[in-house]
């Protein structure tokens, strides 16, 4: 399985939570590469806790260089093997692999042709043959980056090979307008799938969105804030809501939710489990809420219309 992961605007947490997602479903034992595809800003290895990576590879063999035909292989890093973290290096029984696919550093976006587009088509059929579950994760906003994939995707090559997408967002309206626009907007994600041959209605079954620094209105940890402002902000939630659902971009269309987390707040990284009953530096919640999303990603029926 391909998991196209998105988003509209920048800072919405899409890489974090794509690696957490990508680290806890290898937690639960399935083989698990992540793909650098944010051309410009290749920065997966900082937060799978790689220095070598933090800022994309140097050696020539990222995904730009094997997408432009100047590298005949690409780097394949094991996290577990090279993480500088010791509670990731500390592999724990019964887990499936997790592995990294770097961007090259310096990089940026680049127009593709025919011959990048088949290039890609063979990096995600390698790829699929050696792991359960291949993560895309893709620069924000209409790049061409997401038309790479979505040309690839929908090409004869990968007919058989279940591609699906996460479109991520956080819970302001700002956000949520933005998530819309991107998959139903003009040149959106159904429109250039349309351009690629893909049919709308079917492409949109496999669109989920994912929400993000989620507050929620009700928490204990907001006893603190006064009467007014608990109003306000259960007002103001209740209208994201009703905005969300009017774009269609509600409950229905809806994935997984996490929370926001101290630690994500001040660094991207993953979270362990030794942050939350060790350190006591993360949240419960936010461990969660990954494990959901990542066993939601092939359980058909988190996939169905509600």
């Amino acid at each position: 399985m391909i998991i196209i992961a998105t988003s509209d605007k920048g800072g919405t947490g899409r890489s974090v939570t794509g690696s957490n997602v990508a680290y806890r479903r290898a937690l639960q034992g399935g083989d698990v590469c992540y793909v650098d595809f944010d051309f410009g800003s290749p920065t997966a290895g900082a937060i799978f806790g790689i220095s070598a990576l933090s800022r994309g590879t140097t050696t020539g063999k990222g995904t730009h260089s094997y997408l432009l035909g100047r590298s005949s292989t690409e780097e394949l890093w094991d996290v577990w093997h090279h993480s500088d973290r010791n509670s990731l290096r500390q592999r724990p029984p019964g887990t499936g692999r997790l592995s990294l696919v770097p961007g090259d550093a310096s990089g940026g976006e680049f127009s593709f042709d025919d011959a990048v587009v088949d290039r890609c088509i063979d990096l995600f059929l390698q790829l699929h043959s050696e792991f359960e579950v291949v993560l895309v994760d893709l620069s924000a906003g209409r790049s061409y980056a997401a038309e790479i994939v979505i040309a690839a995707t929908s090409s004869p090559g990968l007919a058989n090979v279940t591609t699906r997408w996460l479109v991520f967002h956080r819970w302001t309206r700002q956000h949520i307008l933005a998530a819309s626009g991107l998959v139903f907007g003009e040149r959106g994600l159904l429109d250039i799938g349309e351009s690629h041959g893909r049919e709308r209605d079917r492409f949109v079954e496999d669109i989920r969105f994912v929400r993000t620094a989620i507050v929620d209105p009700n928490a204990p940890d907001l006893a603190g804030l006064r009467p007014p402002q608990l109003a306000w902000l259960r007002e103001a939630n209740r209208g994201l809501q009703r905005l969300a659902a009017e774009l269609n971009v509600g409950r229905s269309a809806m994935l997984g939710a996490v929370p926001l987390d101290p630690v994500l707040q001040w660094r991207e990284q993953l979270i362990t489990d030794s942050d939350v009953w060790a350190r006591h530096v993360a949240n419960q919640a936010t461990i969660e809420a990954f494990d959901s999303i990542a066993k939601n990603i092939d359980d058909e029926s988190a996939w169905e219309q509600l």
